[in-house]
């Protein structure tokens, strides 16, 4: 049996709310407004309910009607949602993307590209994950993330790529700790009686921990414990630039030069990772550029000199050796 309460009595219903009487509504809606009032007389007979106190000269809402209202009005949004979505899908606009992300990247650039992305693509809804190393991967080739950015080392094999940009890496220790008071480059074998505090997953594609100087270690598997620990003069360690910088420059944390590795910086590419058996519609193919011009703002250097490289079906995008 066919429910005999229509989208156009309850797209009424809230007009007249809206409008404040029958005949704005029925302005609003192009009817007569004997329309709107049988509209409303048989949505009533329909809910078994009086939704209007006719007992004075204005029409108000009942306290039953106030309700009737408000689950109209969602049911409203949420057909208009379910009509957005069909007609981005007959122009081949996917339904949902999913982006898994390392820890490493910026976390205002992975906002923004929400925000960005929600006001481009209403209609669809977009997931989003947070990894360590070759935890990214992981997603990606299990499919339930279609979009990952990674590190170098957390590639895995037989993925396609796309470089955005690197991350600067900096040697790092709270004002408070030993460290912070010496000048220069810090030689090896004072490295080697200090703890070190590295990021170092979990997964059982495990990658091997890097960049690590020092034999006494503390091992974390999150940034942001590492970020803390940091602070709190627990030990040295790097930590993306783009995360420090304030602390850097109030003086919160201070930034070491271990000899062996000089005054360089120490760059940590990224790269956007895909399967290349997966078809990108127009929101992965926008995904993957806004990526790009995103973690190039937070990075502050442009991804390195790279070679064309084929996007899923459809898009164009750029590579790095690796």
């Amino acid at each position: 049996m066919f429910d005999p309460v229509t989208l156009d009595q309850l797209r009424a219903l809230v007009a007249v709310v809206e409008e404040g009487s029958f005949s704005a509504a029925a302005r609003k809606l192009r009817r007569v407004q004997s329309a709107v009032s049988t509209a409303m007389a048989n949505l009533e007979n329909q809910l078994g309910l009086a939704l209007w106190d006719r007992g004075t000269k204005i029409y108000r809402l009942t306290e039953q009607g106030e309700a009737v209202v408000a689950q109209a009005r969602r049911i409203l949004q949420e057909v208009d949602a379910l009509r957005r979505l069909t007609s981005g899908m007959v122009l081949g606009l996917e339904p949902t993307v999913s982006l898994c992300v390392d820890a490493l990247f910026p976390v205002a650039a992975l906002v923004d590209l929400c925000v960005e992305f929600s006001r481009e693509f209403p209609a669809v809804d977009l997931r989003v994950d947070t990894q360590v190393m070759s935890g990214v991967s992981e997603r990606v080739l299990k499919g339930s993330a279609s979009i990952g950015v990674a590190g170098p080392h957390g590639i895995a094999k037989g993925l396609e790529r796309t470089a955005l940009a690197p991350i600067r890496m900096v040697p790092v220790v709270g004002a408070l700790h030993p460290l912070a008071k010496v000048r220069g480059p810090i030689s090896s074998a004072r490295l080697r009686d200090t703890v070190q505090i590295v990021l170092s997953e979990r997964s059982e594609a495990k990658v091997a921990d890097q960049g690590v100087l020092s034999p006494r270690t503390f091992r974390v598997a999150d940034l942001h414990t590492k970020h803390a620990m940091l602070r709190e003069n627990l030990g040295w360690g790097n930590l993306p630039e783009h995360l420090v910088r304030e602390e850097l420059a109030s003086g919160k944390l201070k930034r070491i030069v271990p000899v062996e590795w000089g005054e360089f910086e120490h760059e940590l590419s990224l790269w956007a990772i895909y399967r290349g058996d997966i078809s990108f519609g127009p929101a992965h193919r926008w995904l993957l550029s806004r990526l790009q011009s995103l973690c190039v703002r937070e990075g502050g250097a442009a991804p390195a000199s790279s070679a064309r490289r084929r996007l899923p079906r459809g898009g164009k995008g750029r590579r790095l050796s690796a």
